[in-house]
C-alpha cells in the first residue's frame, strides 16, 4: 500500500517539527583547571586498603589528593573525570597504566576545593609528585544521582 505524497510530505513536516520542539540539551565536554594540589594520608578510620591486580594482592598506602577546581563556564559542570600522573620519589609511576584517577560530581561556577581519595602501593617512596592533572566533565548530568548518593554512603 502506497500512501500519497501529500500525505508523506505532511507526516515528514510532523516529525520534523516535533524534533525541533523536544530536542534534548547538548551535552558538551568542559576542561576544568585543577591548580593548587597537595596530598597528606588517609585518616586511619579510612586508610586500610589493598591495591589488586586480579588474583595479586599487594599492601596499599591511602592517600587524599586535596586541590582546587576552576570552572570558568556560567554553568555547573557534572560528572567531571580527574585525569593526572602520579609519580613516586624514584620517579616510578604510582599509579601503573591508569590516568584517569576519579571524578567530582558537581562543579559550580568559580574556583571550589575537591579531594579525592587513592591507593598506591606501599612499596612506592613517597614523596609522591602530582603532575598534568585536569578534569573533564558534561554541561548536564551523564550519570544517575544515586549512584553518587550511593558511593558517598559506603565512606
Amino acid at each position: 500500500m502506497r500512501l500519497p505524497p501529500l500525505m508523506v510530505i505532511v507526516i515528514t513536516c510532523i516529525i520534523g517539527v516535533g524534533t525541533l520542539l523536544f530536542t534534548p540539551d547538548a551535552i558538551a565536554l568542559t576542561q576544568v583547571r585543577l591548580f593548587d594540589l597537595s596530598y597528606h594520608e588517609c585518616p586511619p578510620d579510612i586508610a586500610k586498603g589493598a591495591v589488586t591486580s586480579g588474583r595479586n594482592t599487594m599492601a596499599a598506602n591511602c592517600f587524599i589528593i586535596t586541590g582546587k577546581a576552576e570552572n570558568t563556564k556560567n554553568q555547573t559542570i557534572y560528572d567531571a573525570d580527574i585525569f593526572g600522573r602520579i609519580y613516586d620519589a624514584n620517579n616510578d609511576p604510582a599509579m601503573q597504566n591508569r590516568n584517569r584517577l576519579g571524578s567530582i560530581a558537581e562543579i559550580p561556577p568559580g574556583i571550589h576545593d575537591f579531594d579525592l581519595r587513592i591507593s598506591v602501593p606501599a612499596n612506592q617512596p613517597t614523596p609522591l609528585k602530582l603532575k598534568k592533572f585536569k578534569a573533564v566533565g558534561f554541561s548536564s548530568s551523564v550519570r544517575p544521582k544515586n549512584l553518587y548518593l550511593n558511593l558517598e554512603a559506603e565512606h
